[in-house]
C-alpha cells in the first residue's frame, strides 16, 4: 500500500540505500581516529553518534529492532528506537555502527559500519537469546547444505555443487575456544579455513558473493548479526540456516516467553519475511567485502557496499570526501 500527498509509505523505496551509505561512511570516517588506539568503547561511541546525526536527516521512519542494546545500557541506537525524519517508509532497521569493535581497536582487518532495512514487523527479534549456531553459503548451497547434518557432510556436498575439489572448499569460522571442535572437523573433511577474529556479518556475506575466497561461513555467533546477515543473503540469492543457542535454561525461558523457537531450524524468511531487504556496509579497515577508510592528503575515501533484495543488485560505492567538512 502506498499513499501520497506526505503520509507514509509501507516499504523502503530504491532510494533509501543511497542515503543510509551516508551513514556508514559518516560511521566509518569517525572511527578511524580510533583505529589500534586499544579503545575499542571510543570507537563505538564516536561511530554511534556519527550514524545517529545522520540516520536523523533521512526521510524514512526506522523502527531500530537489532541495535546498540536496551534503552538503559545504550543512550543511541537502542532496541525500540524510532529514527529518520518520520517520513517516507515504514522500516525494520537493524544497525551496527561497527562490526568489529576489537578489530578497530587492534588496528586488525575486517571491521565494517553496517544497517540493514527491510519492511515494518519484518525481521525476527531474537534479541533475548544472544547467540545462534549459523551456517552461510552462496546460491550453490540452496537445498544441498543443511545445518542438521555434519561439517564434513555439508563441505562434500557443497564442493560437488560448485564443481570443486573439498581441497579447494574454505570455511570461515569466528576465532573462538567454542569452535575448536568445528575447525577440527572441517580440517579433517580436507577442507581448509579461515579463521576470523571478529566480524562474521562479512564472513557471511564474504561466502554468499560470488568469486570471492570464501565458500561458507559456519559456526557460533551473535543472533543479531545474524539476522542483518539474512538481509543481505536475500539480495544475493544465497542460503543461509540459523539455529538458536542458548547459554543457560534462564536465557532460554527468556526466548520461549519472546515466542521464539528452539531447537528449530530458522530459514532466511524466517529470520527476515520480507522480500525488499537492503544491507549497506562501509568499510572502517580494509577486508575482502570492502576496503577501509583512506585519508588521501585533502580528501577522505570510503569503499560501500549496497545491496537490495527486490532487485538482486550489489553495487559498489567508492566515494571522495572533503576532509575540511569533517574537521571537529
Amino acid at each position: 500500500m502506498t499513499k501520497k500527498s506526505g503520509t507514509l509509505l509501507s516499504n523502503p523505496d530504491r532510494n533509501l540505500a543511497l542515503e543510509l551509505v551516508r551513514a556508514t561512511e559518516a560511521a566509518a570516517i569517525r572511527a578511524v581516529s580510533f583505529i589500534g588506539k586499544g579503545d575499542k568503547l571510543a570507537a563505538d561511541g564516536a561511530a554511534v553518534d556519527a550514524m545517529r546525526k545522520f540516520l536523523g536527516t533521512v526521510d524514512f521512519d526506522g523502527l531500530v529492532v537489532i541495535g546498540e542494546g536496551e534503552k538503559d545500557n545504550a543512550p543511541m541506537l537502542f532496541n525500540g528506537e524510532h529514527v529518520g525524519t518520520g517520513k517516507g517508509p515504514v522500516c525494520d532497521i537493524a544497525v551496527d555502527p561497527i562490526d568489529g569493535t576489537s578489530l578497530t581497536a587492534a588496528g586488525r582487518q575486517n571491521a565494517i559500519s553496517m544497517i540493514a532495512v527491510s519492511d515494518r514487523g519484518s525481521m525476527l527479534d531474537a534479541s533475548s537469546v544472544f547467540y545462534m549456531d549459523k551456517i552461510v553459503t552462496g546460491a550453490e548451497g540452496v537445498g544441498v547444505v543443511d545445518i542438521r547434518q555434519p561439517i564434513g557432510e555439508n563441505i562434500r556436498a557443497l564442493a560437488k555443487a560448485k564443481g570443486k575439489s573439498v581441497s579447494d572448499i574454505v570455511v570461515a569460522v569466528l576465532d573462538r575456544p567454542r569452535h575448536a571442535g568445528l575447525i577440527d572437523e572441517i580440517r579433517a573433511a580436507g577442507a581448509g579455513t579461515r579463521v576470523m577474529l571478529d566480524g562474521d556479518v562479512a564472513g557471511g556475506i564474504n561466502a554468499a558473493l560470488y568469486g570471492t575466497r570464501v565458500d561458507m561461513c559456519a559456526g557460533v555467533g551473535g543472533s543479531p548479526e545474524g539476522v542483518a546477515t539474512a538481509c543481505a543473503i536475500k539480495a544475493l540469492g544465497g542460503h543461509i540456516q540459523t539455529i538458536l543457542y542458548p547459554q543457560s535454561d534462564e536465557e532460554r525461558q527468556r526466548g520461549i516467553d519472546a515466542g521464539l523457537k528452539f531447537d528449530y531450524v530458522y530459514e532466511a524468511d524466517e529470520l527476515v519475511s520480507s522480500d525488499n531487504t537492503f544491507f549497506v556496509a562501509t568499510g572502517v579497515t580494509d577486508g575482502e567485502l570492502v576496503g577501509g577508510v583512506r585519508r588521501l592528503g585533502p580528501i577522505i575515501r570510503t569503499e560501500s557496499i549496497v545491496l537490495r533484495s527486490r532487485s538482486g543488485t550489489i553495487r559498489r560505492v567508492s566515494a571522495d570526501h572533503l576532509a575540511a567538512k569533517w574537521m571537529d
